[in-house]
C-alpha cells in the first residue's frame, strides 16, 4: 500500500486501509472454526493433541489448532538438521531472495493477517496492521542488511612477513540449527524477525509460538511456504512449554534460541544454554519494567499523550509498555488532571471496529492478574485514581475486557518492581531530574525509558538512565513505538542477554560465528 503504516503514523490512515481491513475481517471470519496442522520437514502435519483457540474479545472459538509431543518436536529438529548442509551452502544471493519473497507475501497477505491478529490476540486494527507490515520489514530489512554487508565476508591484510604471501579473512558462519519461541503479544512479528534472520544467515529454524496465539504464527509459516523454501529449512511446532517448548530447548540438536518472553523463563534458557560441554547463543528479550520522567519544564500536552499511549495501547501487553511515571512534584497535580481527561474519552471495545482504542487483554488469566494487582494497588500507601476494574462492554460479558487503571504509589511500593503486563500505570511524586531517574534505574530491567523536559534536562536523561530504548518528548509514545531500522530497539540489564537491538546493523552477526582464515601461497 502507498500509505507507510507503522506505530508512529497509525493514528491517520487514509480511508482505503480501512475498507479493505474491513473486506479481510469478512473473509476471515469465514475460516473460523478450521483445524490447522504443524509444519515439519515441508510438509502439514497433524499434531499429536490439539487445542481450542479462544478469542478474548468474546470467548468464542477461532479454531483448532495442532500440538506437538516430543517426539513431534524431534522431527523438526531432524528435518532442520537434515537440510542445513545445504541450506548453509546455498548461494547468498538465493537466501536473499527467498527472504524478500516472504516479504512481498505478507505484503500481499497484510489485512489478511492483521484481521487475524485482532480477532485472536485483542488488538486494534491499526496496531495490527502496523505487526503485520512489521513481520514483512524484518524479512525485508534483514536481506538487505547481509547485502550490505556481503555476508560478513571480509579481506583482512596479509602478514607482513617478507617472501612470504600469507593472505588473512574474517567470515561469518551460521551455527545450525536455531530455535525461536515467540510470545503472544506480538505472535506475528516477533516470530518474524528472529526467524528472518537466522534463515538468511544460513541457520535452519524451528519456530514455536504462543499456545495463546497459534493463529498468527501459523499464518507465517504459510507465508514462508510459499516463498519456496526448500523442505526442512523452516519448521512450525506448538504446545504447552511444558512439553513442546522443553523439547525445543533441550533438543541436542539446538544450535543457538532467540526468546521473547519473561524475564524468568529467559535467564532459565540463558543459563541452559551455557551449561554442556560448550556455551551456545542465546538471544533473549526479556521485558521491561518502564519508567518515563516528566519534569516541571514538559510540554504537559505531549506527554500525556504519550504515557496513554505507551501505557494503554494494546492494554500495557507489550515488553515497552510504560509503567513507571515519575513526576516533578510541582506539575504532578496538573499531569494527573490531563491524564484522567485523556483517559475518560479512549475507546474501548470490539477491537475490530474502527473506532475501538482498547480492545481486551489476551485472556482469563491475564483478567485475574489484572484484578490481583488493583487490590494491591490500593496498598502500600497507593491509591487508584480510574480504573481496576472488569468491563462488559457492548453486552460481551465473556470477553476480556478490563478498565485502564491510573494510581498514585509512592516509590516504595511493590508493584513498582514487578512486570505487569497489563494496563496499569502508577505514578510517583519526586524532587526533580535526579531523583527521577534514580528511581527509574531502580528496576532489574533495562528496556524503553521516556522522558519530556528541556533539551538541557534531556542530555542528563540520556547519560544517565539504564534503558536500551529511549525517547525524549516524544508524544507518539513515551516508551513504546520502535520500528525496525529508524529506531533500534533494545534493552540493558535484565531486559535482555546481549544488549544488541533488533532491527539494526548489530542484529544479524548474533547469529553467526567468526572464522578467521589464514592460508599461506
Amino acid at each position: 500500500m502507498a500509505f507507510k503504516l507503522t506505530y508512529s503514523t497509525m493514528f491517520d490512515p487514509p480511508e482505503e486501509l480501512h475498507t479493505r481491513f474491513d473486506k479481510s475481517l469478512a473473509a476471515t471470519a469465514a475460516k473460523i472454526g478450521a483445524y490447522h496442522p504443524l509444519f515439519i520437514d515441508g510438509r502439514d502435519v497433524d499434531g499429536a493433541g490439539s487445542v481450542d483457540n479462544v478469542s478474548p474479545i468474546d470467548g468464542s472459538v477461532l479454531g483448532r489448532f495442532a500440538t506437538a509431543n516430543s517426539a513431534q518436536v524431534n522431527d523438526a529438529f531432524v528435518a532442520a538438521q537434515r537440510a542445513y548442509p545445504s541450506w548453509r551452502a546455498t548461494d547468498r544471493g538465493e537466501r536473499i531472495r527467498l527472504s524478500r519473497q516472504v516479504a512481498t507475501i505478507i505484503e500481499d497477505r497484510v489485512y489478511d493477517i492483521a484481521a487475524t491478529l485482532c480477532l485472536e490476540v485483542g488488538k486494534n486494527r491499526l496496531e495490527a496492521l502496523a505487526e503485520s507490515q512489521e513481520a514483512a520489514d524484518f524479512f525485508r530489512g534483514y536481506a538487505n542488511d547481509l547485502e550490505r554487508a556481503r555476508g560478513f565476508d571480509t579481506v583482512l591484510p596479509n602478514d607482513p612477513i617478507p617472501g612470504v604471501v600469507s593472505r588473512n579473512r574474517s567470515v561469518l558462519k551460521p551455527y545450525g540449527v536455531w530455535g525461536v519461541v515467540a510470545p503472544f503479544n506480538f505472535p506475528l512479528a516477533l516470530a518474524a524477525g528472529p526467524a528472518a534472520a537466522a534463515l538468511v544467515t544460513g541457520n535452519t529454524v524451528v519456530l514455536k509460538g504462543a499456545t495463546d496465539t497459534p493463529w498468527s504464527v501459523r499464518l507465517l509459516a504459510d507465508c514462508i511456504r510459499d516463498a519456496g523454501y526448500p523442505r526442512g529449512v523452516f519448521n512450525l511446532v506448538a504446545g504447552e512449554g511444558s512439553e513442546a517448548g522443553e523439547a525445543l530447548v533441550s533438543h541436542p540438536h539446538l544450535a543457538g534460541i532467540t526468546f521473547t518472553g519473561s524475564y524468568k523463563v529467559g535467564m532459565n534458557i540463558q543459563r541452559r544454554m551455557q551449561a554442556g560441554a560448550y556455551p551456545r547463543p542465546c538471544i533473549a528479550e526479556m521485558g521491561g519494567k518502564n519508567a518515563c520522567i516528566v519534569t516541571e519544564a514538559a510540554n504537559l500536552d505531549h506527554a500525556v499523550s504519550g504515557i496513554v499511549r505507551s501505557a494503554f495501547g494494546m492494554g500495557g501487553q507489550k515488553c515497552s509498555a510504560l509503567s513507571r511515571v515519575y513526576v516533578a512534584e510541582p506539575v504532578a497535580d496538573l499531569l494527573l488532571s490531563k491524564l484522567l481527561v485523556a483517559m475518560r474519552s479512549l475507546s474501548i471495545g470490539d477491537p475490530t471496529r474502527r473506532e475501538t482504542w482498547l480492545g481486551p487483554v489476551v485472556s482469563e488469566n491475564a483478567v485475574s492478574k489484572y484484578l490481583s494487582f488493583a487490590d494491591e494497588l490500593g496498598r502500600h500507601g497507593g491509591r487508584i485514581l480510574m480504573g481496576g476494574t472488569r468491563l462488559t462492554v457492548n453486552g460481551m460479558s465473556m470477553g476480556n475486557f478490563v478498565a485502564p487503571t491510573l494510581a498514585t504509589a509512592p516509590p516504595e511500593h511493590p508493584l513498582y518492581s514487578i512486570e505487569m503486563f497489563l494496563p496499569i500505570a502508577m505514578v510517583a511524586r519526586v524532587a526533580g531530574l535526579h531523583a527521577a531517574v534514580a528511581h527509574a534505574n531502580a528496576s532489574d530491567l533495562g528496556l524503553t525509558a521516556g522522558f519530556y523536559g528541556s533539551t538541557a534536562e534531556a542530555g542528563y536523561f540520556l547519560d544517565n538512565i539504564e534503558a536500551g530504548t529511549t525517547y525524549v518528548n516524544r508524544p507518539q509514545g513515551a516508551t513504546t513505538g520502535a520500528w525496525p531500522w529508524f529506531q533500534a530497539f533494545t534493552g540493558w540489564k535484565g531486559s535482555t542477554s546481549t544488549g544488541k537491538a533488533i532491527g539494526s546493523s548489530y542484529y544479524l552477526p548474533q547469529y553467526l560465528r567468526e572464522q578467521s582464515q589464514t592460508v599461506v601461497q
